[in-house]
């Protein structure tokens, strides 16, 4: 083995695609298959003793599911990068998967030549996602994130409510005060709370949502 070859394991309960994977992945000399595994259980115990490279992982099993296969195996602690290969192109699957970790999600139904080039990406680091499924997991992680913070909502103060009602105003911390009655400095407590809160990296970036969402008046 070179230093350029890669050390997978493949764990999918459907044993004639798990053995198509295998020998693709024997065309490739970048690649080396070192185990194998029909359930999420056994292969998260194969993933612990032989510690690859890469894992591919179906998403649908009996005895445990690819997300929560996926789950024990980044418990791990390993540098093993995980793709999900699965007949399931359902966003709800592929956000999920992400949202556990995945570093990768391809579709059974992909080229060969496709699915081998997307594996290398993720072992470069980068997210392995077909093109056509890139924008749709943009929309429901924005979609996700805006029905988190609906909830997150309820759980501001009312001060701090006024004050992401004021933001979407455009108003400075300086108005923002004018505006409540409040000190400068205490509105920028409520507003450093109110992004943490709601998952927000910017006042703007919570005031263009806030106005996107109808909280501006």
């Amino acid at each position: 083995m070179t230093n350029d070859q890669y050390r997978i394991v493949v764990i999918d309960d459907h044993p004639l695609f798990r053995k198509g994977v295998v020998q693709l992945l024997g065309l490739n000399p970048q690649f080396t298959v070192v185990g194998e595994a029909a359930g999420g259980m056994d292969g998260v115990k194969v993933v612990a003793e032989l510690q690859p490279d890469l894992v591919i992982l179906d998403l649908n099993m009996k005895d445990m599911d690819g997300i929560a296969t996926l789950k024990e195996i980044k418990q791990l602690d390993l540098d093993s990068k995980v793709v999900m290969l699965t007949v399931s192109d359902e966003s709800r699957d592929l956000v999920n998967a992400v949202r556990a970790g995945a570093d990768g999600y391809l579709l059974k139904d992909m080229e060969p030549e496709d699915i081998i080039a997307r594996l290398s990406e993720a072992l470069d680091g980068q997210m392995a996602i077909p093109e056509r499924l890139g924008r749709a997991l943009a929309v429901a992680l924005r979609e996700d994130d805006t029905t988190d913070r609906n909830q997150q909502i309820a759980h501001l103060t009312e001060r701090e409510q006024e004050i992401l009602q004021c933001l979407a105003q455009g108003l400075s911390n300086k108005l923002v005060g004018r505006e409540l009655g409040i000190a400068e400095g205490t509105v920028k407590v409520h507003v450093k709370s109110l992004l943490r809160k709601l998952n927000f990296r910017s006042r703007l970036e919570a005031a263009v949502w806030a106005v996107e969402n109808g909280i501006k008046d």
